[in-house]
């Protein structure tokens, strides 16, 4: 496995996080952030959102980023949050819920949208008269999420907290990163993520398509897929832990 030389492009401390994780089990890795969380001016939808949270049977919240901005926010209109059902797609946002005090559900395997979905805990909070769904996440995605719990009969809202900017970086950044590197696979953790970088790649794409790249879900494969991507690896989670495992699932090509 100590083959691999990889790419990180989470948020600069969410790579720096990683990139310490997987030298512990011996990877090389180089961090290029892609994504620059900026959070969103508090509106009075927002507002809204928060004052009537006693009304909604599911708190679903899609990332670190929205877990800690939407407390945050919380944190100003109630002084003891009401008691209800909260999710998270992953282990990471669900510790953060949990430090808050709130009793979270996250899927113990895979940390996708399509497993917090199949979570027994989410279809025992539906199944009420008129069930009312709230999503905290950044500007725009999982829209499948939102479109599978409308499906049931839910509605569903959701509580912008931040967008996710690509970071300003001279033309050729990736790919002389990739090059003076020596690197032979790149990491996204999100479809927005994976935007950024063939945005950031320009010209280079079509070489850059040519190398692994380890992605979080089923859909976000599919999406580099259709964009030229040849090796993609679905790690079904965006955790560590899911990409040390799908490392020593697959060997490096060539």
């Amino acid at each position: 496995m100590t083959a691999w030389r990889l790419l990180l492009t989470r948020p600069a401390e969410e790579s720096a996080a990683v990139a310490q994780e997987l030298a512990a089990a011996g990877v090389y890795s180089a961090c290029l952030p892609l994504l620059d969380i900026q959070p969103l001016p508090v509106s009075e939808t927002m507002r809204t959102h928060v004052l009537n949270l006693a009304q909604y049977c599911a708190v679903i919240v899609v990332s670190k980023p929205a877990a800690r901005l939407g407390l945050d926010l919380i944190d100003q209109y109630w002084p003891q949050p009401p008691m209800q059902s909260w999710f998270s797609v992953g282990a990471a946002t669900a510790a953060i819920l949990d430090d808050y005090g709130l009793r979270v559900h996250f899927p113990p395997q895979g940390d996708d949208s399509e497993a917090l979905l199949a979570l027994p805990a989410l279809a025992e909070a539906l199944a009420q008269p008129f069930p009312k769904v709230l999503i905290l996440r950044g500007e725009g995605g999982r829209e499948h999420l939102a479109e599978h719990l409308r499906g049931q009969g839910a509605t569903v809202d959701y509580l912008q907290l931040y967008r996710r900017c690509l970071p300003h970086y001279p033309p050729q950044a990736l790919y002389q990163r990739v090059v003076a590197e020596r690197l032979n696979a790149l990491v996204v953790s999100s479809g927005q993520g994976f935007e950024h970088l063939q945005q950031l790649a320009g010209e280079h794409w079509p070489q850059l398509a040519g190398l692994p790249l380890f992605v979080p879900s089923p859909r976000v494969a599919a999406q580099a897929q259709a964009a030229g991507a040849r090796h993609v690896v679905d790690c079904r989670g965006a955790s560590t832990a899911a990409l040390l495992a799908a490392l020593h699932e697959h060997r490096l090509p060539g």
